[in-house]
């Protein structure tokens, strides 16, 4: 297994992406820490862990509250340290507005939160990660293409890279890789979905990335076989995004 006795924490893994990621960390051997907005849910996907013979836990974090991020974080170093840290918390954009016509409260309020959520969380888990010698942190971000009316989504998701790039100069020397998925919004049904002609939807590859999916190359870029990638964009688009 890629993550056998590996901690993780997951970020917003009462969300459909989050909740695959953690699903898949524990499978591949990790003893996985769920955090979220919602109990009930954390503790839904945590039971789903342990049916499956994983190692899980929850508990209800608010990334904003940069106390709380550092208390938990804290709780589960004492536990043995941690390896791995995976942000899936969303960034309550809002969309369909032009620019123009927006409010800049709104169109700041993404770009707040998810800078604010992710300096919490890399700052929290970094101090252990760097004191014990090693750890990898990722987030997810969303697509870098032009499109209209996403508010401020993009410049949410161009900050995210750049703090991942600036904590990538400073963890690395202890031994800590920063890196980002790079997502297309919401990925595809998985398995069963119908698969497209190539180029349909704006794609090269001939689906859409289902949650699976993305989540096996979240288990990919947290394990060592990816020791050598840091700050760096991971492209999970299926090539609605081409460098």
């Amino acid at each position: 297994m890629l993550l056998d006795t590996k901690t993780a924490i997951i970020y917003g893994a009462s969300g459909a992406i989050g909740s695959s990621v953690a699903r898949a960390y524990a499978r591949e051997g990790a003893s996985v820490h769920l955090t979220g907005r919602t109990t009930a849910t954390l503790e839904e996907v945590a039971d789903q862990i342990r049916s499956d013979g994983g190692t899980a836990h929850f508990a209800q974090v608010d990334v904003l509250d940069q106390a709380a991020v550092a208390h938990h974080a804290d709780a589960v170093a004492a536990s043995g340290g941690i390896d791995i840290c995976f942000n899936a918390t969303s960034n309550d954009d809002v969309q369909g507005t032009p620019l123009i016509e927006m409010r800049f409260d709104d169109f700041l309020r993404p770009v707040t939160k998810a800078v604010t959520a992710h300096f919490n969380i890399a700052t929290a888990v970094g101090r252990h990660m760097t004191s014990q010698g090693r750890g990898v942190i990722l987030v997810m971000a969303g697509g870098r293409e032009a499109i209209p009316r996403l508010g401020g989504s993009h410049v949410a998701w161009a900050a995210l890279a750049g703090l991942c790039r600036q904590l990538a100069a400073e963890f690395g020397p202890h031994g800590v890789r920063v890196s980002w998925l790079l997502s297309p919004g919401s990925p595809g049904s998985g398995e069963t979905e119908a698969a497209a002609a190539p180029g349909t939807r704006g794609l090269l590859a001939r689906h859409m990335p289902s949650y699976g999916e993305v989540a096996n190359v979240a288990v990919f870029a947290a394990s060592d076989w990816a020791r050598t990638i840091t700050a760096s964009e991971i492209n999970v688009t299926g090539g609605a995004v081409v460098d």
